[in-house]
């Protein structure tokens, strides 16, 4: 809804966020992390789930546009398969006032005060038929590396999270 921001989590009973210093931070303050509707698809999948994220924006060029053969393209690794299929997620959905965006471009909203959900979280359903119907390509591949290498030397835009959880590369 407009004027709102969300969480993605696997837990169903958090009925307050405080701010904290994630183990993950590259900044030293502590956040109440929140996406808005645009970012949410890169948040359906289990949270320590590593995912690599492409999609070609208005400077793509041709030949990376061709490469990814898709609008936008989610990649998982096989592994992880299972894990994103019997997932249970949920929504908390937040007033978006005492957030702000960070990120340059902005890539997520922050809040430094400890905020309540606007309801009961709600349950996201089957995150595979999320990415059919957002028109979102899900690829599974034995190995994250080398696509990201490539979306990260492309033309495209590109996301990557929890990628330290991925399987290390052979040698």
């Amino acid at each position: 809804m407009p004027g709102e921001v969300l969480h993605f989590s696997e837990d169903p009973t958090i009925t307050r966020f405080n701010p904290h210093v994630a183990a993950t931070a590259r900044q030293p303050d502590a956040y109440v992390w929140a996406v808005d509707h645009g970012r949410a698809p890169d948040y359906w999948f289990p949270r320590q789930c590593p995912r690599a994220m492409a999609w070609a924006e208005a400077t793509t060029d041709a030949d990376d546009r061709a490469w990814l053969g898709s609008p936008r393209v989610h990649a998982i690794e096989y592994g992880w398969l299972r894990r994103v299929q019997t997932a249970r997620l949920y929504a908390y959905r937040f007033d978006a006032g005492p957030f702000r965006p960070i990120g340059d471009p902005p890539h997520a909203h922050v809040a430094t005060e400890a905020v309540e959900p606007l309801g009961a979280p709600e349950p996201v359903g089957d995150l595979l038929a999320l990415h059919e119907e957002a028109g979102i390509e899900l690829r599974v591949v034995a190995d994250l590396w080398p696509f990201w290498r490539r979306v990260t030397a492309s033309t495209l835009g590109f996301s990557g999270i929890r990628l330290r959880n991925a399987a290390r590369e052979p040698g």
